[in-house]
């Protein structure tokens, strides 16, 4: 294997030149034939994907599924999911079915406003900047008209600009909190250049109302802690029709729940776990419509934490025989700008869901994660999660141990009411042979 170096200038390097400078101990021609493998078979199709990312060689694919039966407030939507773990699939799957049979998952509160934040110090008179601040802040409106018009004839644009100082932080440093309305966007470039154009307006405006103080503009950034862009969703029912569980009763099975959800309220340990799990769901329809993934964790787990212990985002109320299980999750979603249109399968994502806008698209992930959410605690409290996760898990054991596919049937009806782990399937398969 050829020692690892650093090398320079790789990104200006051809795909074929990048591979073979890859290559170690495969062959050349053997690594460019397994990467093109998953390649796009047309090369207008492969040059739209390398356009996405850098120093692309190849693309990598993960499961495009479907999560039916998912009633929001009426409406049934047959989801578009993207994740690698087949359980959670049939998790969302099951628990969307059983709950649209008892209403569905309900809307609570919805909200679409996003931040970004413009940071900067000033060392002159505080108190008279905190006092012009209104004149000051219609002054940047005004500057940035020709960002943001667009968005307004849209329904959208800046809803207010606010003056911060930060605890702890030196007392000329100040920070411009921007909140805008995105619409069906995403949001960062918009906000981002409102914010950089504010920050090219600021110090002057600072000069001419304020006159003496030096301003230095230190960075300005769009926040994906999105705590005003939130969804709030609920799935109600008597706890009498909780008959989730064969060989348990819906009082028990209600009771049971509640103590799950309890113990990642008050439990950091178990909130993280919890939460992962609503994340399964919230994951696969975010990168299944070509959202950023990454964004909207980061705003879940802030969220979780926002009274200074982490905590679960879904909680259960029993209240007078109803079991109400409610899913609080902030999350800035678009269904236009990014790739949502330019990656075909996200494209064809949100044409299968009807071309939703972002609010729908929001209640949509938040209800598959809620699905994802409720099927895990109910595992928990009854069965116990690995019974159903590794029969699920079953074929990737089989993939893994190379066992013919013919076999599969024979595997699959011994296990059936077996405990499932590898060492137990490669045994039973070393009789088949």
């Amino acid at each position: 294997m050829r020692e690892q170096t650093t090398i320079k200038g790789f990104s200006r390097l051809s795909r074929d030149e990048k591979v073979r400078w890859l290559s170690d101990n495969i062959s050349e021609k053997d690594l460019d034939a397994f990467l093109n493998t998953f390649r796009m078979p047309d090369k207008v199709g492969q040059d739209k994907f390398e356009s996405f990312s850098e120093n692309t060689l190849s693309n990598y694919h993960l499961p495009w599924g479907i999560v039916p039966n998912v009633m929001i407030d009426g409406t049934i939507y047959h989801v578009p999911v993207v994740i690698e773990e087949s359980s959670v699939v049939a998790a969302a799957s099951k628990a969307a079915s059983f709950w649209a049979q008892r209403g569905g998952f309900r809307t609570l509160h919805i909200s679409t406003i996003k931040k970004g934040q413009l940071h900067f110090t000033f060392n002159g008179d505080g108190e008279a900047l905190k006092k012009n601040w209104d004149e000051m802040t219609q002054k940047i409106k005004s500057g940035v008209k020709h960002l943001t018009q667009n968005m307004e004839q849209r329904g959208g644009g800046i809803t207010g600009i606010h003056l911060k100082q930060i605890p702890g932080l030196p007392s000329e440093y100040y920070q411009l909190d921007l909140e805008a309305e995105t619409m069906d966007s995403m949001g960062a470039n918009f906000i981002n250049s409102i914010l950089e154009e504010t920050g090219r307006l600021l110090p002057e405006l600072i000069h001419r109302k304020i006159g003496k103080g030096d301003v230095e503009i230190i960075m300005a950034i769009l926040s994906n802690y999105t705590p005003e862009s939130i969804v709030k969703l609920q799935v109600q029912a008597p706890v009498k029709e909780l008959t989730w569980a064969k060989d348990m009763a819906p009082e028990k099975f209600a009771r049971r729940m509640q103590w799950a959800a309890d113990i990642a309220w008050h439990d950091t340990a178990r909130a993280v776990t919890h939460n992962k799990g609503i994340y399964n769901g919230v994951d696969a329809v975010v990168l299944a419509t070509g959202n950023d993934f990454r964004a909207v964790e980061a705003a879940g787990h802030a969220y979780a934490a926002r009274d200074g212990q982490y905590r679960a985002l879904s909680h259960v109320k029993p209240e007078n025989d109803i079991f109400s299980l409610e899913l609080n999750i902030p999350m800035a979603l678009g269904t236009v700008g990014g790739l949502t249109k330019l990656h075909p399968l996200a494209a064809k994502t949100l044409q299968i869901l009807g071309e939703p806008d972002a609010k729908t698209l929001m209640k949509i992930s938040a209800a598959v994660g809620l699905a994802n959410n409720f099927a895990a605690m109910a595992s928990l409290v009854t069965t116990g999660i690995q019974q159903g996760h590794m029969k699920m898990h079953l074929h990737n054991i089989l993939n893994s141990l190379n066992v013919n596919p013919e076999h599969y049937a024979k595997v699959e009806q011994y296990f059936s009411d077996k405990t499932v782990s590898v060492s137990a399937v490669r045994q039973f398969v070393s009789t088949l042979k």
